[in-house]
């Protein structure tokens, strides 16, 4: 099955119910205020679900949402229609994205960058970005941190959550591609409905890049962003080889 496939996406929010996507929108609205404080409009690259678009959209952003799964649009739909105006979805590749608009703030959360694992699908995507971005506008990005992905390799992990309908239980097992900085990543996915007693299987494989500070100045400076800094995720310290999860500011 493909990234995200629409069964996935049923189950998405239940799989990272744990996940604090509050406090995720409020360190990157703490960053826009301190880089871009006039910032009102946002487009909010491999939206999901939609739950980071809303909540930027309850913080006074006039916000459009982005991404390649039907599956997950038809979720955020929903969180649309609870607003007059403000919050708004549609489908389309980060990398060729053609919206006709600017914005002052585009963010690629939840690891987005390191789905682009291929040089022109990277540069494809900053493309993009450098076009929907006004002058002087942010684009804020989180990414796998090379140094920490290779100080603390993936292991096979297995996640277990349940609600009062299903029970879902997640096996990701890591398989390496090291000259290409890529870990896939493989998820057998057991998906039990209590109520009929029947179990669903899937199986997804996410290839994911990691990425150290040099090539990541290199493909700012050449599509025209100049780094304001970068960060450890949820903090304003460094990233260092504990930071597997690392969040950029850079300017148009």
């Amino acid at each position: 099955m493909s990234q995200f496939g629409e069964l996935y996406a049923d189950y998405y929010d239940l799989l990272y119910k744990d996940k604090n996507y509050q406090q995720e929108a409020d360190y990157v609205d703490r960053l826009v205020r301190k880089f871009h404080p006039g910032a009102t409009t946002l487009l909010d690259l491999g939206c999901g679900t939609g739950r980071h678009a809303e909540l930027f959209c309850t913080k006074g952003y006039t916000v459009h949402g982005i991404d390649i799964s039907e599956g997950m649009l038809k979720v955020a739909a929903q969180r649309a229609l609870q607003y007059e105006r403000g919050l708004s979805f549609s489908h389309s590749d980060v990398k060729t994205l053609q919206l006709g608009q600017r914005f002052d703030v585009i963010t690629a959360l939840f690891h987005v960058t390191s789905y682009q694992t291929l040089p022109a699908d990277l540069h494809a995507m900053f493309q993009s970005v450098h076009r929907h971005l006004n002058e002087g506008g942010l684009f804020i990005f989180d990414f796998w941190y090379g140094s920490a992905v290779l100080t603390d390799l993936p292991v096979v992990r297995v996640k277990r959550l349940e609600s009062d309908a299903v029970k879902v239980t997640r096996l990701a097992e890591p398989e390496f591609f090291p000259t290409r900085n890529v870990v896939t990543v493989h998820y057998d996915i057991f998906i039990e409905d209590k109520t009929q007693q029947h179990i669903v299987t899937m199986k997804e494989s996410h290839p994911m890049r990691y990425f150290f500070d040099p090539e990541l100045d290199l493909i700012c400076d050449a599509h025209g962003f100049e780094t304001l800094d970068s960060y450890s995720w949820l903090t304003e310290s460094a990233p260092d080889f504990s930071s597997w999860n690392a969040l950029r500011v850079v300017r148009k």
